[in-house]
C-alpha cells in the first residue's frame, strides 16, 4: 500500500448529500460510487496525474486534476450545482458547447431532475414535456386517432424542428405520429429555441427548434425501473441497463405503455380517447477514445398500434380486423419507424466532427375505409469544422440531407400524357453554412451566419442570421435576434384532415415552398430579494410569412390547399419569472401574447385578414415545488391555461340530416388544465410518487367531431363527418400511481494493473 494512493471525499448538491453517485478518474476503468452520505473512496492508485469526474443525476457534472502521491490519500470534494441554473451548458443555438448565460440567442432548457418532478416520467413523453415552456403547447389535430403535434408561438407543428442529440432526425412523417416515441426515461434535457433557425438546421426549422439531448450512459444508475398504472386503466413502464462495456459507456432501456379503455362521456359515440400499445427501445453507447474525443452511437425503434372510433370497432381488439370497414367506422394506425444516430469526433488537431443520422419511418393506417399508407427515409450528415482567429469563433459546415417520401394518395401522384402514375417525392439537399460568434468586447457578443442548400425542384434557397448580445451588466442581458427560414410542403404534415374525416381534398396548384423572417428582442434581469433569487425574461417577437400554405375550411366538404397572394403573420411578447426561494420552494410563471393572421387578397383586390386556426391569443404556464426535506417528500403543481384561439367553421346537422344554418363558435373558450404530484423518496433508491392529471376534470364542451349524428348514414360515414374540431381535451380526471428503483453502480471492480 506504500506504492499507491487514494482518494476520498464528499459529495454534496443544495446542502444535500449526494447518494450513489458517480465517481471516475477520466481515461481508466477507475470508479466508485458515493454512499448514502454522500462519501466516496478509491484506493489503490498508481502515483500520476489524474482528472476525476463527479456526476449525479440532475446536477451539472465537474471535474477536478488532482495528483496522487504513494503512501498519501488525499481528500477531494464536489458541490454540485442543480442542472436548472443559468449555467446549464447547451448546444443548440450555436451547434457547440456553451452556457446559458454565455449564448446570444435566447434558449430555454429543461432537465431530466425537472421531468420527474413535474410529470410521471414513465408515463410522459417529449409532447408532454414541452408544455413546461411558455409559448409551446401540445396541438391536438384529430377528435378520433388524436394525433398531436409540438406547436411554437402558434405555428402548427410542422414548423418545428425536432433534433435528437442535435441532428435533424424527424421529418415530416415522424411530426405526427413519431413524437410519441420520444419518452422521457431518455432524456437528459431538452433545448428549445423560437423563431426560425434554418441557417443551421435547414427546413422545418421555421416556428424554433426542439433539441432533445439523450442522456450520458455514464451517469446513469446501473439498473434503474419505473412502473406506473393509472385509474383510466393504463400501464406504462420503464425499465433500462447502464453498463460499463471496458472503457466505453452503455445504456440500453425500454419503454413500453398499454392503453385500452374505452369512455365515452360527452355521447358523441365515439371514445373520448385514444387506445394504444407501444414499445420503444434506446441503446447508446460512448466509445472510449485515448485521445478523450467524441464518439457516439445511438439506435431507437418505437412500434405504435394505435386506435379509437366506436364502441364496435375498439370492443375486444375487433379492430384488427375492421380495419378499413365501410360500415364500422373507426381509425387504425401501425407506426413502424427506427432511427440511428450519433457524433463522431476526428483524430485530427483540427477540431473536425461529424454528426450523422438515418431514420426510417413506416406508417400503416385506416381512417374509416381510406387507407392511409406512407414511408420515408431520411440520411443526414454534418461536416463541423470549428475554430478560432483572435476574436472570432468561427463554424463551418456542409450538410448532405437525402429525404425520400412516399404515400397512396394524390400527394404523390404525377399525370403523363393522361396516365396517373406514383411519383415518389425523393430529394437529395446538399448545403454549406458559415456562422461567426465575434466577440466585440466582455459584454458585446456579435453572431452571424448564412446557409445556402439546393433542392432539386426549388433551386438555391439561402437563410441568413444574425444575433447580438449585450451585457449592460453581470446580472443584466439583452439579445437581438434576426433569423429566416424555408420549408417544402408535405401536406399530410400540414393538416391530418388531408386523410381523416369525409372532406374532399383540393389542390389548386404546385405548392411553392414556404419562407419566413423573424425580429426578436430579449431582456433577461437576474436578481436576488424577495427571500430567495430568480430571474426576469421578457421578449418581443414577430414573425412574417410569405407563400404560408393554409388550409381552407370555408366550403363545406372540402380543404382547399393554394400558394397564399397575401401573407401571413405572427407576433407577440412573452414574460417569464423564475424564482427560488431560500426555503426549499420554486416558482415559475410564463405568460404568452399572441397575434397570429394571415391576409390575402379576394377577386376584387380587397384584403381579407382571418385568425390563424388553434392558434391562442395568450397562454401561461405555471409550475411550482416544494422539499419536505426531512420526510424527503417533493410537492408539485403545474398548470397550462390556454387562451381563445380561432376554429374552423363548421356545421351541425339538424333531425334530418340536415346542415344548420349556424355554424359553431368560431372561436373556443379559455380554459385550464392543472397536475399534482407528490414523490416521496422511501430508501435512497427506491422511491414512490402519484398524482392526478387534469385535477378540475375539464374537458372541450362540444364533441370534437361534426356530423357523427346524421341518421342517413353509418357513424362516421356521412358526407359532413369531420374531426377538425378538436381544441381541448376530452381525456377528464386522472390518478395515477408509480413506483421507481434505482441500484446504483457498484464501485469498479477492475483495479489498476502494472504492465
Amino acid at each position: 500500500m506504500a506504492q499507491t494512493g487514494g482518494l476520498k471525499g464528499h459529495l454534496s448538491g443544495e446542502d444535500e448529500h449526494l447518494p450513489f453517485a458517480n465517481v471516475y478518474l477520466r481515461n481508466t476503468n477507475i470508479g466508485a460510487t458515493s454512499d448514502e452520505l454522500g462519501n466516496y473512496h478509491i484506493q489503490n492508485l498508481q502515483p500520476g496525474t489524474y482528472t476525476i469526474v463527479a456526476s449525479f443525476v440532475g446536477h451539472l457534472s465537474q471535474k477536478k486534476q488532482i495528483v496522487i502521491k504513494a503512501g498519501e490519500t488525499h481528500i477531494v470534494n464536489f458541490d454540485l450545482a442543480s442542472s436548472s441554473t443559468l449555467d446549464e451548458i447547451v448546444v443548440t443555438g450555436t451547434m457547440k458547447e456553451t452556457y446559458v448565460s454565455a449564448s446570444p440567442i435566447k434558449i430555454d432548457v429543461v432537465t431530466s431532475k425537472q421531468l420527474d418532478t413535474y410529470l410521471p416520467s414513465a408515463a410522459s413523453s417529449v409532447i408532454e414535456s414541452v408544455q413546461l415552456v411558455n409559448g409551446v403547447q401540445e396541438v391536438v389535430a384529430c377528435g378520433v386517432c388524436y394525433t398531436n403535434s409540438i406547436s411554437v408561438n402558434g405555428l402548427p407543428g410542422s414548423y418545428t424542428a425536432i433534433l435528437m442529440d442535435g441532428t435533424p432526425i424527424y421529418g415530416s412523417l415522424a411530426s405526427v405520429y413519431g413524437l410519441n416515441g420520444i419518452p422521457n426515461m431518455i432524456i437528459d434535457r431538452f433545448e428549445v429555441i423560437k423563431g426560425p433557425s434554418s441557417t443551421l438546421y435547414g427546413s422545418e426549422a421555421v416556428a424554433g427548434v426542439i433539441n432533445i439531448i439523450t442522456k450520458n450512459p455514464e451517469n446513469q444508475p446501473l439498473f434503474s425501473a419505473d412502473i406506473m398504472t393509472s385509474s383510466h386503466e393504463e400501464v406504462f413502464g420503464n425499465i433500462a441497463l447502464a453498463p460499463r462495456l471496458g472503457k466505453s459507456n452503455a445504456y440500453i432501456g425500454i419503454n413500453f405503455g398499454y392503453a385500452n379503455h374505452y369512455a365515452d362521456n360527452n355521447l358523441d359515440g365515439f371514445g373520448d380517447g385514444v387506445n394504444s400499445d407501444h414499445i420503444s427501445i434506446f441503446s447508446k453507447l460512448n466509445f472510449y477514445r485515448p485521445s478523450d474525443k467524441q464518439f457516439s452511437l445511438a439506435l431507437k425503434y418505437y412500434y405504435e398500434d394505435r386506435r379509437n372510433g366506436i364502441l364496435d370497432y375498439v370492443r375486444d381488439r375487433a379492430y384488427r380486423s375492421l380495419r378499413g370497414s365501410d360500415q364500422v367506422y373507426g381509425e387504425s394506425i401501425y407506426t413502424n419507424r427506427f432511427e440511428l444516430f450519433g457524433s463522431y469526433a476526428l483524430h485530427t488537431k483540427a477540431n473536425l466532427k461529424i454528426d450523422y443520422s438515418l431514420s426510417n419511418h413506416e406508417q400503416d393506417s385506416y381512417y374509416g375505409d381510406q387507407f392511409f399508407e406512407a414511408s420515408q427515409q431520411i440520411a443526414f450528415g454534418n461536416f463541423l469544422w470549428n475554430f478560432n482567429i483572435a476574436k472570432h469563433d468561427i463554424l463551418i459546415g456542409t450538410t448532405l440531407r437525402y429525404d425520400a417520401y412516399d404515400d397512396n394518395t394524390l400527394a404523390t401522384e404525377n399525370e403523363i400524357e393522361g396516365n396517373i402514375i406514383n411519383a415518389p417525392n425523393n430529394q437529395f439537399v446538399p448545403g454549406v453554412f458559415v456562422q461567426d460568434e465575434f466577440g466585440i468586447s466582455e459584454n458585446i457578443t456579435l453572431l452571424g451566419g448564412i446557409r445556402l442548400d439546393h433542392h432539386q425542384e426549388h433551386g438555391l434557397i439561402y437563410a441568413p442570421r444574425l444575433n447580438v448580445k449585450v451585457n449592460t451588466s453581470d446580472w443584466t442581458t439583452f439579445r437581438f435576434n434576426f433569423g429566416t427560414g424555408f420549408k417544402v410542403v408535405n401536406l399530410f404534415t400540414e393538416d391530418h384532415a388531408f386523410v381523416t374525416g369525409q372532406r374532399e381534398v383540393l389542390i389548386a396548384e404546385n405548392l411553392e415552398p414556404e419562407s419566413s423572417y423573424n425580429f426578436s428582442v430579449n431582456y433577461n434581469q437576474v436578481y436576488t430579494g424577495l427571500g430567495g433569487s430568480g430571474s426576469i425574461d421578457l421578449e418581443g417577437f414577430y414573425t412574417h410569412f410569405t407563400n404560408k400554405i393554409i388550409p381552407d375550411y370555408d366550403i363545406p366538404g372540402f380543404i382547399i390547399y393554394e400558394n397564399s397572394n397575401g401573407f401571413a403573420r405572427t407576433m407577440g411578447l412573452s414574460m417569464n419569472i423564475n424564482h427560488n426561494f431560500i426555503i426549499p420552494l420554486s416558482l415559475n410563471i410564463g405568460i404568452n401574447l399572441l397575434n397570429s393572421a394571415e391576409t390575402e387578397s379576394d377577386l376584387t383586390g380587397t384584403e381579407i385578414t382571418k385568425d390563424i386556426l388553434f392558434a391562442p391569443r395568450w397562454s401561461g404556464v405555471i409550475s411550482s415545488s416544494y422539499q419536505f426535506k426531512r420526510q424527503r417528500i417533493t410537492l408539485a403543481y403545474t398548470a397550462q391555461i390556454t387562451g381563445p384561439m380561432a376554429l374552423p367553421e363548421v356545421y351541425d346537422l339538424d333531425e334530418s340530416g340536415t346542415l344548420l344554418e349556424a355554424s359553431r363558435p368560431t372561436r373556443s373558450i379559455p380554459f385550464s388544465l392543472h397536475q399534482i404530484q407528490v414523490s416521496k423518496m422511501i430508501k435512497n433508491n427506491y422511491s414512490l410518487y402519484l398524482g392526478i392529471n387534469n385535477l378540475f376534470n375539464f374537458i372541450q364542451t362540444e364533441s370534437p367531431l361534426v356530423g357523427y349524428d346524421d341518421p342517413n348514414f353509418e357513424p362516421g360515414f356521412s358526407p359532413y363527418f369531420d374531426t377538425a374540431y378538436a381544441y381541448a381535451p376530452n381525456h377528464g380526471i386522472e390518478f395515477y400511481l408509480g413506483f421507481k428503483w434505482d441500484l446504483a453502480k457498484k464501485e469498479t471492480m477492475n483495479l489498476v494493473s502494472e504492465k
